[in-house]
């Protein structure tokens, strides 16, 4: 496995080398591999604790947050949660070499459209040591290499699940250096994997706004940004108000840390008072503070409601924090979704065919739910075995980035002596 012993041109140039053999290798090799993966983490289960153990206390001494600190914590059910994620993408059909589209043209030529790998693919994450194997698992499947650059929080995680996959790999035949970590504590080793030309085919950063940005700024290989998520649940008029409590507070408490967690919530004004009463009480009561427009604070002015402010309608809080307000139409709740959610997932509660249908079609999400929590945005519920993170790009892939996210396509063109007129 190549490391920051070696400079990041050096790691991905390794990385380039070793991807043109990966891509040739067949499904057998490459899910012999990931069986290895998958062992190995069983194997060293007290060794990747120990090491995490040490990364939490570190982080506990440094200015890290209740959430952030959440994401970094291993135990062993989220190892083997890892372990069985990696088994799922092995059990998963090989994207590379399926036949997207075929065709024959009126002059004879036979024309295949088949997916292949991207080659080289970096991730830049935060704080989760999980996304370490879920990356490497997923580009391995789908035939790239990959080059690693987790949070220095996470330093000692990351090099032993790194160091076991790649190792693991190697195990099997497939070039070691197929996985590539890049270490280090500051923003320059990012930049630089970011402007590696022709060495990198694409990079994921999933992480905050600020790595968002920071990218944005210096990148000169293709970026697919696994992004922040400022999601909504709307309760229309015509909704089953018990299904519409438990679908709310599941978004919001489940996990409040995570990117498909709900940041508002949207009541119809004809929804009766009781409801808004029964599901606010039970957010308050779990810790959630609340931040509410004028109707919502006048429905329920027995809670303590922070006022609202415009900024609340833009904030990704992950954290046990809601924004509410009440709106006079689906069309007003899509308007709403649309000018301040961040294009990740959202939620309509409703027993109306024609709303479930103008909000599926009118809001702008990788992902929009009917009667259903937005926390099911996620490659492993999705049946992906894992993901890379959820891209709320439009180009070239959106929502969960799993195996086929992570490949590109050539067209296979066969013809017979054809020469164009």
């Amino acid at each position: 496995m190549a490391t920051t012993a070696a400079s990041v041109a050096e790691i991905c140039a390794a990385a380039k080398r070793a991807s043109q053999p990966l891509a040739t290798v067949g499904s057998e090799i490459k899910d012999a591999a990931l069986e290895a993966v998958a062992q190995a983490i069983e194997e060293l289960v007290p060794e990747i604790l120990d090491a995490n153990a040490q990364d939490l206390e570190d982080a506990r001494a440094g200015d890290y947050n209740s959430a952030f600190l959440e994401k970094l914590r291993l135990d062993e059910a989220r190892i083997a949660a890892m372990a069985d994620g990696v088994r799922t993408i092995a059990a998963l059909p090989d994207p590379a070499g399926e036949v997207i589209d075929g065709f024959r043209l009126p002059n004879g030529l036979d024309v295949r459209k088949v997916r292949v790998p991207l080659g080289v693919v970096a991730v830049v994450y935060e704080a989760r040591p999980n996304v370490t194997i879920d990356a490497a698992a997923l580009c391995l499947k789908a035939g790239n290499a990959i080059v690693l650059r987790g949070s220095s929080a996470a330093s000692r995680s990351n090099a032993i699940l790194a160091g076991l996959a790649a190792s693991a790999v190697a195990g099997v035949g497939l070039p070691e250096d197929a996985l590539g970590l890049v270490s280090g504590s500051g923003r320059e080793e990012i930049a630089e994997l970011a402007t590696q030309t022709g060495l990198v085919d694409l990079i994921v950063p999933r992480g905050g706004e600020g790595l968002k940005e920071s990218l944005k700024a210096v990148a000169t290989v293709p970026v697919l940004y696994a992004a922040s998520g400022n999601c909504h649940v709307y309760i229309d008029r015509w909704s089953d108000q018990d299904a519409a409590e438990a679908i709310v507070l599941n978004a919001k408490l489940q996990r409040p840390g995570v990117c498909n967690a709900i940041e508002t919530l949207l009541v119809h004004a004809d929804v009766p008072t009781p409801f808004l009463r029964r599901a606010l009480t039970a957010l308050h009561d779990a810790g959630v503070t609340l931040h509410g427009d004028e109707r919502a604070r006048a429905a329920v002015p027995e809670l303590p409601i922070d006022v609202a402010s415009e900024a609340d309608w833009d904030t990704e809080y992950l954290a046990l924090e809601l924004a509410v307000r009440v709106v006079d139409s689906v069309e007003e709740a899509i308007a709403h979704i649309n000018a301040h959610g961040s294009g990740h997932s959202e939620a309509i509660v409703t027993r109306d065919t024609a709303a479930a249908r103008a909000f599926q079609i009118g809001v702008d999400a990788a992902c929009v739910y009917v009667n259903a929590s937005t926390r099911f945005t996620d490659g492993g519920e999705f049946g992906m075995g894992a993901e890379i993170g959820n891209s709320t790009q439009k180009l070239h892939a959106r929502g969960p980035i799993g195996i086929r996210e992570l490949c590109t396509f050539k067209y296979l063109v066969e013809g017979d002596g054809h020469v164009r007129p």
